[in-house]
């Protein structure tokens, strides 16, 4: 199985039409792993699984979560009134939508969604993000 193409221009992945009801919360990324080369560059065939077992897994982020966020302030006169949403704010995270991320595998949750394997990502674990340079 070979990883799609993906469009830069309009910043979507096939997958993503598949995992728009999908909202990912607070700091976490949702990455579809890469599926690496089953052989080794002298001709070994490496057993199912085995890129599995690896401390660092490999793949692309899908869908991010809004960010770290952050406490509204104290400040206000009556706060009771504030209706609920108001002046939410967050910290942004660094991984966008696109990104090739390397992760830590034992910091990711690995979930199944329609048949498909994904992992949730704190961005605490992830190590290093590679993202193309946006068109101007």
């Amino acid at each position: 199985m070979t990883m799609p193409a993906f469009n830069f221009l309009n910043m979507k992945l096939p997958e993503e039409e598949k995992l728009h009801k999908l909202i990912v919360v607070g700091d976490r990324v949702l990455i579809k792993p890469l599926t690496l080369s089953k052989k080794t560059k002298g001709g070994l065939f490496l057993p199912p699984g085995y890129s599995e077992k690896e401390e660092i897994q490999t793949g692309y982020v899908l869908r991010a979560g809004p960010g770290y966020p952050i406490p509204v302030p104290e400040n206000e006169d009556e706060p009771w009134k504030r209706s609920e949403g108001d002046n939410i704010r967050y910290i942004p995270l660094q991984a966008k939508v696109g990104d090739l991320a390397i992760f830590l595998q034992k910091g990711a949750i690995e979930i199944v969604y329609n048949d498909e394997k994904y992992f949730i990502v704190s961005q605490n674990s992830v190590l290093l993000l590679e993202r193309e340079d946006e068109p101007e």
